[in-house]
């Protein structure tokens, strides 16, 4: 039997957070695209229009996030992730918002230029201390050598007698100084949040959500909404980077800690992972003739941005399940628009060349 949806959110309650979003963010459907593509009803969440910075999913989580940093008195936030990451951009945006220093640990693939550019030139914007290293190109940086890299920087910070605050990549896995899976936590809220806007629009629920999963926090946390909120709705991940195999294991890792922190008692298990590895391409953050086409789409169709790196590799997905009859005609599949636009820019001359056919 399903939780009523205050009984979770009072849960929730119990941690802090600090208000730095838009709530609710927007949900609508899919009119168009959903008759373009013959398939189900089609509704899009737009959590790309959370409002810190350019907006985007990893905001949700910091309102946790940084409400914990507060609480530990930390005058300075260290991060890594890749080059053009949403998540250090946001990270850098909301400890500035709160007087935090931000420390971000980039890591560049050999072949790609250190411009500043998309996310990068926010983060300059923001006077992040922006440390770059080397990450083979199409691959994301594993959190244990990830890790020992804020290890170190956290001692040279503690040697100039300030307080630092390691996070792990997407506020995901429970590692650093954060003790709590606060980032899957808030996505439960936001699974929430969107079963009550359908809900409350006519009734409806949702019977998929699809989304861009890359650290694993978010697809854990609406995982954990769905179990606890619904008795059939499915959370389709389609990974922008990893193998679904050992990336699977990572958000049933966290899922399960979210659980045990609000207490929920849902016993997550495998099957409750659905995470599509096929779309990945030639590799995370790669962009090819494909990424540039279905950003055009739905452009076109619906006037909404896709970014390259995540969201247009979901909707590639979402595009391929429908031809190959994953869905039925009635369902209702929800498309979270996890935000990511800034990295439009560093990839323009790529998209420009696919959708034109100049050089």
């Amino acid at each position: 039997m399903p939780y009523r949806i205050q009984d979770v959110l009072e849960r929730i309650d119990r941690f802090p957070r600090v208000d730095i979003i838009h709530r609710p963010t927007p949900m609508r459907k899919l009119v168009r695209l959903s008759a373009r593509l013959g398939g189900p009803e089609i509704y899009i969440k737009r959590d790309d229009l959370t409002g810190l910075a350019f907006g985007g999913n990893k905001s949700r989580k910091l309102e946790f996030i940084v409400a914990d940093m507060l609480e530990k008195k930390a005058d300075v936030v260290i991060t890594w992730a890749s080059l053009q990451s949403n998540w250090c951009m946001q990270t850098a945006a909301a400890a500035r918002t709160f007087g935090i220093k931000p420390i971000l640990m980039l890591f560049k693939p050999a072949d790609h230029p250190a411009t500043a550019d998309g996310n990068v030139l926010l983060d300059v914007i923001l006077d992040a201390d922006i440390r770059i290293l080397e990450a083979e190109k199409g691959q994301i940086v594993k959190s244990a050598q990830a890790m020992d890299v804020l290890d170190e920087a956290g001692r040279e910070v503690k040697a100039q007698g300030h307080r630092p605050y390691l996070v792990p990549v997407g506020g995901s896995l429970v590692r650093g100084d954060m003790e709590k899976p606060l980032g899957a936590i808030s996505y439960v809220a936001g699974f929430a949040e969107l079963v009550e806007e359908m809900r409350s629009g006519g009734g409806i629920e949702p019977d998929y959500v699809l989304h861009a999963t890359g650290s694993g926090g978010t697809q854990a946390g609406l995982v954990v909404g769905a179990r606890a909120l619904t008795s059939s709705c499915r959370i389709l991940g389609i990974s922008v980077s990893d193998p679904k195999g050992p990336f699977s294991d990572d958000v049933s890792e966290i899922a399960r800690a979210a659980d045990e922190a609000l207490g929920l008692g849902l016993e997550i298990m495998p099957g409750d992972i659905t995470v599509f590895d096929e779309y990945i391409g030639e590799g995370y953050a790669v962009v090819d003739r494909d990424v540039a086409e279905v950003i055009r789409l739905v452009f076109q169709t619906e006037g909404i941005v896709l970014d390259p790196v995540y969201t247009a590799k979901a909707m590639i997905g979402l595009i391929d399940l429908i031809k190959t009859g994953f869905f039925k005609p009635t369902d209702k599949v929800v498309f979270l628009h996890t935000g990511g636009t800034p990295a439009l820019f560093p990839n323009r001359e790529k998209i420009f060349s696919f959708l034109t056919g100049k050089d």
